[in-house]
């Protein structure tokens, strides 16, 4: 591009030159051929293509020009002021695209550390957010907080302190408990289902069972099952999430309900809200259930006991701080010994550790 428009330039130099030594009748003569040739190509081409390096220089003709001479040219007079525009706007169009340095004084210091202050403690008010500025070192009024909070779109206490579901389950996860139903098509075509729970806050599963006919007499006896683990201090819950189900009775929920565990019924036809279940869910048939060939019940529970020992035992979780389910914390290891792995399932699960 800018090759053509510097030899569209350079020719055009070459013809002023050539132009200057001419004689004036010679001109008039060429002007007047020209002319001719422009009225003709008028009433051949309707309307002509031009190139970014044509527009330039009629541009900057059309400012040595006086007005009444622009009706000799084949573009309009608002042609012509338009292309001046476009290029005035690619100039300074250039000057906004470059990147803008940061404001690191104390003051941009000081508005960044009230919607800190806003964001991280949703129930303080504007003199609150004062107070503890000025234990800080900052002494400003309530009405600077208020106007650097409505700048960056935050709205005062009662309505910046709205906490979401999401906000919701990470308070409680470590009381909350899910349970849910998946189904398992075996080789012969028969669909079992498998009832587990789910420990929010730990990522723990307790499987419950598995059946070819689910009832809801066959639901509430595992729930008494899983109610002992209740009484024996093995699982801590508050509440229950549960779907509406038509094989969770009210027998069922009232099992919990008399281990001192509230039951929460989800929206219908809403699995986001028990997305923890679904999470493990997917896993399991990910990592597991898509890859072997399930021969009955006995089968489906001896694979998913395996899995589930090695999900809590060997598994990484990224919900976790890549921790593992069995391990309160993450350990790190010198790189000393030989890396050895261990195999699941005949070699569909692996978990790699140093031998020393």
């Amino acid at each position: 591009m800018s090759f053509v428009i510097l030899y569209t330039l350079v020719r055009f130099l070459l013809e002023v030159v050539l132009v200057r030594r001419q004689s004036e009748l010679k001109l008039r003569a060429e002007v007047l051929a020209l002319r001719h040739q422009l009225a003709v190509l008028q009433r051949q081409v309707r309307r002509p293509r031009w190139q970014p390096s044509d527009r330039i220089l009629l541009a900057a003709l059309s400012r040595v020009l006086p007005r009444p001479a622009w009706s000799t040219m084949l573009v309009s007079p608002e042609t012509l002021l338009r292309w001046h525009r476009e290029l005035l706007h690619r100039k300074w169009a250039a000057y906004a695209r470059r990147p803008q340095r940061r404001d690191r004084s104390p003051a941009w210091e000081l508005c960044q550390l009230i919607v800190r202050l806003a964001r991280e403690n949703p129930r303080w008010g504007y003199r609150r957010i004062q107070g503890e500025l000025l234990k800080l070192g900052y002494r400003r009024s309530h009405l600077t907080i208020r106007k650097v909070l409505r700048r960056h779109g935050l709205p005062p206490a009662p309505r910046r302190g709205h906490r979401s579901w999401r906000q919701f389950v990470r308070q409680h996860a470590d009381h909350l408990l899910a349970t849910d139903f998946f189904v398992v098509d075996s080789v012969w075509l028969t669909r079992l289902y498998v009832l587990f729970f789910i420990e929010i806050g730990s990522r723990r599963v307790h499987l419950a069972g598995c059946t070819y006919h689910p009832t809801g007499a066959w639901v509430v006896q595992q729930a008494r099952n899983l109610a002992w683990k209740l009484q024996d201090g093995e699982l801590q819950a508050v509440h229950l999430l549960r779907d509406r189900d038509s094989k969770f009775t009210a027998a069922f929920d009232e099992v919990f309900r008399t281990e001192g565990v509230g039951v929460i019924r989800l929206p219908y036809r809403s699995p986001r809200a028990n997305a923890f279940a679904e999470r493990w869910v997917g896993t399991v048939r990910r990592e597991c259930l898509d890859y072997l060939l399930i021969l009955g019940r006995r089968h489906v529970e001896a694979v998913l006991e395996e899995f589930v020992e090695h999900y809590h035992e060997a598994r990484p979780h990224q919900g976790l701080d890549h921790r593992r389910p069995g391990r309160p914390s993450v350990l790190m290891v010198l790189p000393q010994g030989d890396v050895e792995c261990r195999d699941r399932l005949g070699g569909l699960l692996h978990d790699y550790c140093r031998v020393v």
